[in-house]
C-alpha cells in the first residue's frame, strides 16, 4: 500500500516510546528533509480558485451551491485534507460530491430517519463536550443488524453526522464520537456497517471525527477489534497513531507494546514501521481511546452537560 506524504524521510530507527511520560522521543541520528509541497497558507485562496475552475471545466455536471463543486469552504477543507495537492483534492472532492448526490444526503431529515432513530441506537447529544465539540453517541447494544436494514442504519449515520457538524461552534472543526459498549454482545457485531463508517469518515467527512471513545468494552468485543485491523491498513491516513487509556475491562492484547498502561502506540503490526516514520510529522489524525464511563464523566463533560446515560 502506498501512502502519499509531503515528507521525504531518510531511513532511521523507529521512534522511542517513554514508559514514564508516554510521549514520542526523536531517536538520535534520525534525519529527514521536507519538500516544499505544503503550500503557503496565504496562497490557499488561489488554490481554492484553481480547484474551482478545474471542477467547472472538467466536472461541469456536478451540482453547485452548498456542498457542491463551487462551495469554496468545502474546497478549502479538501485541500487541507490532501495537504494542498490540487489534483488529489479534486479527485477526493469529486468522489464526495457524487456520493452525496447518489446517497441523497440533502434529502435526509428527522422524518426520513424517524423510525430507526426511535431505537435510540445513536443520537447527537444536546450539549458540547468540554472541548467545545459536538458529540455523536452510539449505543452499541441497540444496534441489531438482523432486525434493522443496513440502508436505514446508513441513513441514520449520515444524518447524525450532518446534524453534529451543523452544531460546530466558531473555530471548531471536529466532533467527538462516543461508542457505548456496555451490554454489547455478538448479536450487535456488524463488520459491514463498520466498513461503511470507515468509508464515510475517510472519503466523505475527512478529518471531521477528531476522537472516538470506546466505553467499557467487554471481552466479547476483542475478536471484533481484531477483525478491524485489516481496515486500519486500508485507511492508514485516518489512523496514524492510536492512543489508548486502559481503564476498562477490555485490553486489546495484540495492539499495544510492552510499556505501561497509558501509552502512545503503533496501529497494528502491519502499520508499525510506517506509522513510526511518520510520527514526527505530527499528523495525529484520529485519537481512539478505550476508557471507562467514569472517564467520560470526569474528562469530557461537566455535571450540567453529561449525557443522561452516563449519569450515576
Amino acid at each position: 500500500m502506498m501512502i502519499h506524504t509531503c515528507v521525504a524521510l531518510r531511513p532511521c530507527r523507529p521512534p522511542l516510546i517513554s514508559s514514564s511520560k508516554s510521549t514520542l522521543q526523536r531517536p538520535p541520528n534520525c534525519k529527514f528533509s521536507v519538500r516544499n509541497c505544503i503550500r503557503d497558507p496565504n496562497n490557499s485562496q488561489k488554490l481554492v480558485l484553481e480547484v474551482k475552475e478545474k471542477l467547472e471545466k472538467e466536472h461541469y455536471d456536478l451540482p453547485v451551491g452548498e456542498n457542491g463543486r463551487d462551495d469554496e469552504d468545502m474546497i478549502l477543507w479538501y485541500l487541507k485534507d490532501r495537504r494542498f495537492s490540487v489534483e488529489e483534492a479534486i479527485a477526493k472532492l469529486t468522489k464526495a460530491i457524487k456520493w452525496r448526490q447518489e446517497f441523497g444526503v440533502a434529502d435526509l431529515s428527522e422524518d426520513t430517519v424517524k423510525s430507526i432513530a426511535k431505537t435510540g441506537k445513536a443520537y447527537v447529544h444536546d450539549f458540547l463536550d468540554v472541548n467545545d465539540r459536538p458529540v455523536l453517541i452510539v449505543v452499541a447494544s441497540k444496534h441489531l443488524p438482523d432486525v434493522h436494514g443496513p440502508r436505514d442504519n446508513e441513513k441514520l449515520c449520515v444524518f447524525l453526522i450532518e446534524k453534529a457538524l451543523s452544531k460546530l461552534p466558531a473555530g471548531q472543526e471536529q466532533i467527538l464520537g462516543i461508542v457505548d459498549l456496555r451490554g454489547f454482545g455478538t448479536k450487535n457485531a456488524d463488520l459491514s456497517y463498520l466498513t461503511f463508517l470507515f468509508d464515510v469518515f475517510y472519503y466523505y467527512y475527512p478529518k471531521r471525527l477528531g476522537e472516538v471513545l470506546f466505553v467499557e468494552a467487554p471481552f466479547v468485543f476483542q475478536p471484533i477489534w481484531q477483525l478491524t485491523k485489516p481496515l486500519l491498513k486500508s485507511y492508514a491516513s485516518m489512523f496514524k497513531l492510536i492512543f489508548f487509556s486502559f481503564k476498562s475491562t477490555f485490553i486489546p492484547q495484540k495492539l499495544y507494546s510492552y510499556y505501561d498502561q497509558k501509552i502512545l502506540l503503533h496501529v497494528a503490526y502491519g502499520l508499525a514501521n510506517m506509522v513510526g516514520n511518520l510520527a514526527y510529522m505530527a499528523l495525529f489524525v484520529l485519537k481512539v481511546k478505550f476508557c471507562s464511563a467514569e472517564t467520560v464523566r470526569k474528562e469530557y463533560f461537566t455535571e450540567e452537560t453529561l449525557p443522561i446515560s452516563f449519569r450515576d
